[in-house]
């Protein structure tokens, strides 16, 4: 059992520092770290993302994680708040 509570606390820890290193990125992306607090929020009705910036922040993706999403993988709506994008690079990890 004790294995067993160390796995879940180091996996735990895991997404707790790519989920960190996540929001850092689209803090920078959109160069507000509102995001943090507000991970359910439309970054793209908000105005902290466009196309071009959609973008940047997938190239940042592969380049932090290894995580390859292509601009037609996925749609706008599934990549729309930080919690979604958060969980399109968890699913790929």
């Amino acid at each position: 059992m004790v294995e067993n509570d160390n796995d879940r606390r180091a996996l735990a820890a895991c997404e707790e520092k790519i989920t960190d290193e996540v929001l850092d990125l689209i803090g920078e992306v959109c160069d507000d770290d509102a995001v943090r607090d507000e991970r359910d929020l439309d970054l793209f009705e908000a105005g902290l993302l466009d196309s071009l910036a959609a973008i940047e922040l997938l190239v940042g993706i592969e380049e932090r994680f290894g995580v390859d999403i292509a601009p037609t993988a996925v749609e706008r709506s599934e990549m729309n708040t930080p919690n979604k994008i958060i969980d399109q690079i968890a699913v790929r990890l």
